[in-house]
């Protein structure tokens, strides 16, 4: 049995796998997103690092409770990306974890973008200019915290910090790394042009390692509040992202990952970095001869809650028992493939791929008596998947044809939203068993750095451990019609962001 532990923007969640990744057990601990002001997205990473504990504590006791015998193999780590930590000589943090929703530097990624350095930056990195980029968040710290700046003895991520609190050295895998913007994705060295640019050396950052690289608890205090015995080896693991490719096995050639919950992505892996000359789509790493080649919208499932909770608050105050996101998909269901001409642009919160665009607002087009609430609902979802439809035309110009799709995140469990997914992307759709395809990513590659080898291999064809989701021709072609106003919407409206 092995932990996968996967931190993710919302939540932290550890989940006990078997070989063959059925979930035994799983705890999941929610934190909040703080807002010290407009553009500024931060979390408190003790927070997370307590949350950490409290999930795999947790899902230890309910393994001791249960009537079966678990042998612990070890924990496999999942972070979310982007986020930016200044930590002083002792390691206590000087400022939050400033997340990938921050702006605060979009002047930052404005003045860089389309300039001679910030296409070297993206040809060596694989990452796009944009405020989300811990680059354009260092050159905004020195520029506007010069005195924290000064103090700081290393700048890392979430996951480094919990590995910090854990063994008390500073270790990023290649994987996390190649999503900041320092890395040289082609040397796997951090980027001196980088580097230079965000104004800092190499000894401020943390010592690269492979994403199989361990480390074992050896520290009884420690063990004691993880709950896990001595000797428990940890594996750094890679990024959420990446791993959620390989979670649902969507590695080879033609095979999309889609992966949706806060926010949004779809993803391919290669065997070679596919830097965009459009600038439209990242360029990560998983393993050596790995590169997962895709685009993360910002807008996913925030919408979805910003929606609920603005406009069906009932929904969200319903007694024990009820299924809010149930009730929500019977609204959306009321409504036909199309929602009646209603258009949602979806950028509550800038967007990223593929414009790579901070200033973008959201907006709904086409408003006419007729439209009720439910045609705003579905109009929501519709622009949502517009989005990642977007992407995935970026992707399949830069790299090939897709010719399935896995997804997973939270919103997989919804069969209609997996269904309006296929039918928009003219596609067929396979969602596993196991959604949680980011911890078991983990998990897999914790699996293979103890020598463990998985009860099975998936095949990409319909089996015991997917269910399939073909598209509806007739369907399609109405959300086309929409999806072509919502792309000349865009670019009629982005001066006006």
């Amino acid at each position: 049995m092995i932990i996968g532990l996967d931190i993710g923007t919302s939540s932290t969640k550890a989940i006990a796998f078997d070989r063959a990744g059925t979930i035994i057990t799983q705890f999941s601990v929610t934190y909040p997103i703080l807002s010290p002001q407009s553009g500024f997205y931060e979390q408190n990473p003790l927070q997370i690092y307590e949350a950490c504990v409290r999930a795999v504590s947790e899902v230890m006791d309910a393994l001791k409770n249960s009537n079966q015998e678990h042998r612990l193999k070890g924990i496999a780590l999942s972070s979310a990306m982007h986020g930016v930590i200044a930590v002083d000589d002792m390691g206590t943090p000087l400022t939050n974890c400033i997340i990938w929703a921050d702006t605060r530097s979009q002047d930052i990624a404005d003045k860089l973008k389309g300039t001679s350095a910030g296409h070297q930056l993206f040809r060596e990195t694989g990452t796009p200019i944009h405020p989300m980029s811990p680059l354009c968040k260092l050159i905004w710290m020195n520029k506007h915290m010069p005195n924290i700046c000064q103090k700081t003895h290393k700048f890392i991520g979430i996951k480094e910090y919990i590995f910090f609190q854990l063994f008390g050295t500073y270790v990023v895998d290649y994987s996390i790394a190649s999503a900041t913007g320092l890395l040289d994705i082609h040397s796997m060295h951090w980027s001196e042009l980088a580097l230079s640019k965000a104004g800092i050396t190499e000894k401020q950052l943390s010592s690269l390692v492979s994403v199989d690289y361990v480390l074992t608890v050896d520290d009884k205090a420690t063990a004691c509040l993880w709950g896990i015995p001595i000797g428990t080896p940890f594996v750094i693991g890679a990024s959420d992202g990446c791993l959620a490719n390989l979670g649902v096995d969507a590695t080879t050639p033609g095979i999309a990952s889609v992966t949706v919950g806060t926010s949004g992505a779809i993803r391919v892996v290669t065997d070679r970095s596919n830097t965009d000359s459009k600038e439209r789509v990242f360029s990560y790493i998983l393993r050596p001869g790995e590169f997962v080649v895709g685009g993360a919208i910002n807008n996913a499932g925030v919408v979805r809650k910003w929606f609920m909770e603005q406009f069906m608050s009932e929904f969200t105050q319903l007694s024990l028992g009820m299924d809010s996101a149930a009730l929500f998909d019977d609204e959306v269901r009321s409504v036909a493939p199309g929602s009646d001409g209603l258009i949602f642009l979806p950028y509550v919160t800038g967007e990223r791929a593929p414009y790579w665009d901070a200033k973008a607002k959201g907006v709904y087009f086409g408003i006419q008596l007729q439209h009720s609430r439910a045609h705003f609902a579905r109009a929501m979802i519709e622009g949502m998947l517009f989005s990642l439809l977007s992407v995935g035309i970026a992707l399949e110009e830069t790299t090939q044809r897709i010719e399935i799709i896995y997804a997973s995140g939270g919103l997989a469990r919804s069969v209609l939203w997996v269904q309006m997914l296929a039918d928009i992307f003219n596609k067929p759709v396979y969602v596993k068993e196991n959604v949680e395809s980011s911890a078991w990513g983990a998990a897999i590659i914790g699996m293979e750095a103890f020598g463990i080898r998985r009860a099975y291999l998936s095949t990409h064809t319909v089996d015991t451990h997917s269910t399939q989701y073909l598209p509806d021709a007739h369907n399609h072609h109405i959300y086309m019609e929409n999806f072509r106003k919502f792309e000349r919407l865009y670019f009629k409206l982005k001066e006006e962001f």
